[in-house]
């Protein structure tokens, strides 16, 4: 092929200059239209949501009385946080020093359990001391507004008890705490700790038990 078919070749395939700059200015006639046509709605939107003086007063006070709300919502929750940090501030203090009752506690029962040590003048005198230091803790937790959960005799409440045991009592309704392993705590009203107890259930009789291993036998 010499190069004048190769020149003629090439410029059939080439698009003609005159047609891509024609092409490319419709193009950008569009696009513009397109944008004045997008800004002309937009201007009119405005317009249309313009509001009045009367409108515009009464989406002011709208404005503030919201704004006022937020503020008054924010000032009482400075206020209770404020309160609760007064209150509970000793909260976690005192969960910790729970932890000396119980020592005191369990200290007097090994004393007690010891049979060397069992019904001598030591052993009374220690365990007075004990009950002298556990009387004088607890005196000051109440003035702490911190006192124990009642439990003996009470109907078990979740909120305040967790049952660890049931024990068989005719004499009681079942689910009363007839027993108090370790105390509860209340902070007021915050629980520090739950009270763990035994509670009652219904005695089953022998005939019972048997006719219930014959039904799983079955």
């Amino acid at each position: 092929m010499d190069k004048e078919e190769l020149k003629e070749n090439t410029d059939k395939s080439t698009p003609d200059e005159d047609e891509l700059n024609t092409q490319a200015t419709e193009n950008h006639n569009e696009d513009q239209d397109s944008e004045d046509k997008n800004l002309e709605s937009e201007k009119k939107e405005k317009e249309d949501e313009k509001l009045s003086p009367e409108e515009e007063l009464e989406s002011l006070k709208d404005k503030l009385a919201r704004t006022f709300a937020e503020m008054e919502n924010q000032r009482r929750r400075f206020e209770k946080e404020k309160e609760d940090a007064y209150e509970y501030g000793g909260y976690s203090f005192a969960k910790e020093a729970l932890n000396l009752l119980d020592n005191l506690e369990r200290s007097k029962a090994v004393l007690e359990s010891d049979e060397k040590l069992k019904n001598t003048d030591a052993l009374k005198k220690i365990v007075e001391h004990l009950d002298i230091i556990n009387n004088d803790m607890l005196s000051i937790f109440k003035k702490n507004n911190i006192e124990p959960v009642k439990s003996i005799n009470e109907k078990l409440d979740p909120n305040l008890h967790q049952a660890m045991l049931e024990i068989e009592d005719e004499t009681k309704e079942p689910g009363t705490i007839v027993q108090e392993i370790q105390k509860g705590f209340m902070m007021k009203d915050r629980l520090l700790r739950p009270a763990l107890v035994a509670v009652s259930k219904k005695i089953v009789k022998e005939e019972q038990k048997e006719d219930k291993k014959d039904e799983k036998n079955q």
